[in-house]
């Protein structure tokens, strides 16, 4: 049986599919799910499957990924195939941000120390999964992608569950100035070392900037995982100086029946 680790909050909503994979030495490459990092495409299939057999136990969805570029680009899907499952050559080029309202989509981000964030608006129905890197986080990803579902289906920002995913934790994560200074207008969230070096805390800078676009802070839940301290559950691309695994954060609406 596989471990996902899953959010207690998205896990209340009705109709709201969620999970994100965990490491595991009983599939291929630790269970990683890159496409892009060099391994035999076939093996990564074979752990993708494995995902869809969780998703498809009442029909099999539509699975959409991007291809990621550290950028606040953001996309929202608007046709219900798969995209990037099977090839990485298919996915959304280009963006970091995926958003939809289709029923039976379940969007996909990849990650190794960066935040992924899961968004669902269960009154509209409206899903997004976020990818969060120090850049798209300096440059606002994720209430961008907020105010972007506003803009397209109309949703209320208070009415978002968000779940910020395991990612590296402030205890892990140091960085110079150059990096540090894109945060120091969210000074919770940076910590000043003697060394010049900064500690950044990239989850709760997302978490500030959620609440800063109207979600309330009940409805954010924070996996408080460290993915470098969990190595062991989660692929760290810093603490294993350059890992090519990846473990993926998806979120989706059911089908209706």
């Amino acid at each position: 049986m596989v471990d996902f680790f899953r959010f207690d909050n998205l896990s209340r909503q009705a109709g709201c599919l969620h999970a994100v994979t965990k490491r595991s030495g009983r599939y291929p490459f630790g269970f990683s799910m890159a496409l892009h990092t060099g391994e035999p495409k076939e093996k990564i299939i074979t752990n993708r499957k494995v995902v869809e057999r969780l998703f498809g136990k009442e029909q099999t969805p539509h699975f959409v990924l991007a291809d990621q570029t550290h950028s606040d680009h953001i996309r929202v899907v608007t046709e219900a195939e798969t995209k990037g499952w099977e090839s990485f050559e298919s996915a959304i080029a280009d963006c970091d941000a995926l958003i939809t309202d289709l029923k039976g989509v379940v969007l996909g981000i990849l990650t190794a120390d960066c935040v992924p964030v899961l968004l669902c608006d269960p009154l509209q129905g409206v899903v997004a999964a976020v990818h969060a890197g120090w850049r798209g986080t300096a440059s606002g990803i994720v209430p961008k992608t907020v105010e972007r579902m506003r803009q397209e289906f109309g949703i209320k920002p208070e009415n978002i569950i968000a779940g910020i995913a395991p990612a590296i934790g402030v205890c892990c994560y140091e960085v110079g100035e150059e990096v540090a200074s894109g945060f120091f207008e969210l000074p919770e969230a940076v910590i000043s070392k003697e060394n010049g070096k900064y500690m950044l805390d990239l989850p709760l800078a997302n978490r500030l900037q959620l609440m800063k676009a109207g979600v309330q802070e009940a409805h954010i839940e924070m996996s408080d995982i460290c993915t470098a301290c969990e190595n062991g559950s989660f692929f760290s691309y810093r603490k294993e100086q350059g890992c090519s695994g990846r473990f993926m954060s998806l979120i989706g609406m059911r089908n209706e029946e």
